[in-house]
């Protein structure tokens, strides 16, 4: 088969230009998708007549015949035939001859390649989305293994209030929920086909969009062909969301990284994802959540790719757009591989509880809870506010905790002060006394993780 266009131009294209201009070293993972598209498309084709029923049906089987010679890895790639399109179309005319030629009717390249986008991004926000899922099913996992531990919060990375283990887990869960929530709002523009647009105008053949639409699963046809065959927003988008998943997964990993310091000693991450030294025998190092930091930045600069791309270009298609398959994919299979293994370290892992115990009265935690008994006794909220800074302050001059003041020295501090505060001193009192929605309170904390198992679908053991 010679080249598509090449009814159009009497001498070869440059070798040069061939290899410059190629994509099947990165687009062959569309083979799937593209020859789905097109068993859709000849269906139509026969269904308006266009293609008997005979020829759609030997099509149909002939492509079905060279997927799976692409499966098993029988193709041979050459980049003469530029793309994984023409690398099935030229498969199809020598199995088929003129009934092979028949099957582009009433389509382009440009809508062909936009409609195996959608499909395959389609299958993969699928896929993400029940990865996130696992990941959130580990976290809430183990709230039941890490029940009843206090861990310090932060702000500004210095100690703040004391929050429950499990309150932790169940931020990223939520973190990670908003994340699945922005991939089912993506789909929503996934799921407007581009076939049938073709170049860009459209096409005087009786060709039914909303038939071909249909049978390959999506919601409608898009409405005006010349936006539709240069419309990127969809990958843009879904490579948006990837970006804040990976910034989630990297301040879970920075997070982990620094509780496993010596410094912090929080936390032991499983040796099954951690490295030693070449150098230094002692060394055990957390490779995996460094990699899972260091890698968000490749999908944040792929959303950046993807926009200086398509900046520039007038309607309708051109060729820049063959580009944003690189992007997308590096996105894809970088994500994949951290939300692949994610699940397995947040299991592994195992908090050091003596540890975080030692020092959990170090910073301070119950000042906050104090200020609020306070309030709760007439006190105003900055008058409160400025007497516990100068407690802390006393206390720190002294070496002690607010728990440690005598009675008699608080009331000096403020006489709305009773002998009932020391049910708010310390950082078991403090989370005791936690009540708003959505706190850190026991009570309202188990109730977001049977909140969560429901919502996970996770078994009560």
């Amino acid at each position: 088969m010679g080249k598509a266009w090449g009814g159009r131009f009497e001498g070869g294209t440059d070798p040069r230009v061939e290899r410059f201009t190629e994509s099947i070293s990165f687009d062959a993972r569309l083979a799937e998708v593209d020859i789905r598209g097109s068993i859709a498309h000849a269906t139509m084709l026969a269904e308006v007549g266009l293609l008997t029923a005979a020829e759609a049906q030997s099509i149909a089987a002939a492509l079905k015949e060279i997927g799976q010679e692409i499966a098993a890895g029988k193709m041979e790639h050459r980049i003469d035939l530029e793309d994984i399109h023409m690398h099935v179309e030229s498969a199809l005319i020598a199995r088929l001859g003129d009934v092979g030629r028949k099957l582009h009717t009433g389509r382009s390249r440009n809508d062909q390649v936009a409609t195996d986008l959608k499909l395959y991004v389609r299958q993969t926000l699928d896929a993400v989305d029940a990865l996130l899922a696992d990941v959130q099913g580990a976290f809430v996992e183990r709230c039941e293994l890490d029940e009843g531990v206090i861990l310090p919060g932060y702000t500004h990375l210095q100690r703040a209030q004391p929050v429950l283990a499990a309150h932790y887990w169940l931020a990223y869960c939520e973190k990670f929920q908003r994340d699945r929530e922005r991939l089912a709002d993506c789909r929503k523009r996934v799921q407007i086909s581009p076939l049938g647009a073709a170049a860009l105008a459209g096409s005087s053949l009786p060709i039914n969009r909303h038939r071909s639409a249909e049978l390959l699963g999506f919601d409608a046809p898009a409405a005006n062909s010349l936006d539709v065959s240069s419309d990127r927003d969809f990958l843009i988008e879904f490579v948006f969301d990837l970006s804040l998943i990976a910034a989630h997964l990297s301040t879970w990993a920075e997070e982990w990284i620094l509780w496993s310091t010596t410094e912090f000693g929080f936390l032991k991450l499983p040796d099954a994802y951690t490295t030693g030294s070449s150098i230094m025998p002692q060394k055990r190092n957390p490779d995996v959540l460094e990699l899972t930091r260091g890698k968000a930045a490749r999908v944040m600069a792929d959303v950046s790719q993807l926009l200086i791309l398509v900046k520039g270009l007038p309607l309708a298609y051109n060729r820049d757009l063959q580009e944003d398959k690189v992007a997308l994919f590096d996105a894809i299979d970088t994500i994949v591989a951290c939300l692949e293994l994610a699940p397995a370290v947040v299991a592994g892992a195992r908090l050091n509880r003596e540890r975080i115990a030692a020092r959990l009265e170090e910073g301070f935690l119950d000042a906050t809870t104090l200020m609020e008994y306070l309030i709760l006794r007439g006190v105003p909220m900055r008058t409160g506010h400025e007497t516990v800074g100068k407690l802390v302050r006393l206390c720190e001059s002294r070496g002690c905790k607010l728990a440690d003041l005598p009675l008699a020295e608080l009331q000096s501090a403020c006489p709305q002060i009773e002998a009932d505060v020391s049910k708010v001193l310390g950082t078991t009192n403090a989370i005791n006394a936690f009540q708003s929605y959505g706190s850190t309170g026991r009570a309202q904390v188990a109730e977001q993780v049977e909140a969560w198992r429901k919502r996970l679908q996770i078994s009560d053991h």
